[in-house]
């Protein structure tokens, strides 16, 4: 009886296996991870949507300055690489102000060659750049690669600055009372200020570059570097300062 008793004790006993499993997941814990690497063609989208984000792929649009409270509202600056919206929004109530800045000085050099007579020259470019939007895309954007070469600048926020110099704060208009007319000073709305200043450069370099070796790319940006500073050697800053004279000479 007292063997068989052994033999059960015996059998009853089991060898304990140590618990490993809490020391294996504390390890796997305490190991730092590894960060995922991206496909090739995932790093190549990325890149393309930052470029997407920069004018012309090159300039960085956020966080420019616009230190004219009045303009501030209707400076539109959108992450595109080409400016173009195609008209969209043309029916629309302030439609002006939902375009943006660049895109506007675009089309205000498509205007060029009317024929008028524009400080003593008359323009006249036979449609060549009436209705060439891509051509005169390209023309700005040589512009902004010689501003960026002199400044050591963004030429956007060059632009911004020129902008502001440029735009005038008072005109005057004509008034009838009783068979006389007069000229009497007027404030000038902000969607205004914007429209006149944008003009008034873009028609800067077209009179530069007509019937001179100077190109149209070089003249625009001579003449945005010049408003920039607020040389009165600007064509821009000049036509500004006239019409505040007028205006303030008819209050």
């Amino acid at each position: 009886m007292a063997e068989h008793e052994q033999l059960a004790e015996k059998k009853e006993e089991v060898p304990m296996v140590p618990e490993t499993r809490s020391t294996e997941v504390a390890v796997s814990a305490a190991a730092p991870e590894q960060p995922r690497r991206r496909s090739p063609a995932k790093a190549k989208n990325v890149e393309m949507l930052q470029e997407e984000n920069l004018l012309f792929q090159k300039y960085d649009v956020k966080g420019l300055a616009v230190n004219d409270a009045s303009l501030e509202k209707y400076i539109k600056l959108s992450k595109r690489s080409y400016p173009n919206i195609f008209g969209r929004r043309k029916y629309h109530a302030y439609y002006l102000s939902h375009v943006d800045v660049v895109e506007r000085l675009i089309s205000k050099i498509m205007r060029g060659g009317t024929g008028k007579k524009i400080s003593g020259k008359v323009i006249r470019r036979k449609g060549a750049l009436q209705g060439k939007k891509l051509k005169v895309m390209h023309i700005l954007e040589e512009a902004f690669e010689m501003i960026q070469k002199k400044t050591n600048k963004n030429p956007v926020q060059v632009l911004l600055e020129a902008v502001q110099n440029a735009a005038p704060i008072e005109d005057t208009t004509r008034v009838r009372y009783g068979g006389i007319s007069y000229n009497v000073a007027v404030g000038i709305s902000s969607q205004r200020r914007l429209d006149v200043a944008l003009r008034n450069v873009a028609l800067a370099g077209l009179m530069s570059s007509f019937k001179n070796k100077k190109t149209l790319a070089e003249a625009l940006a001579n003449e945005i570097i010049l408003a920039s500073t607020n040389s009165p050697d600007s064509y821009a800053v000049k036509k500004r300062v006239e019409v505040e004279r007028i205006a303030k000479r008819a209050r």
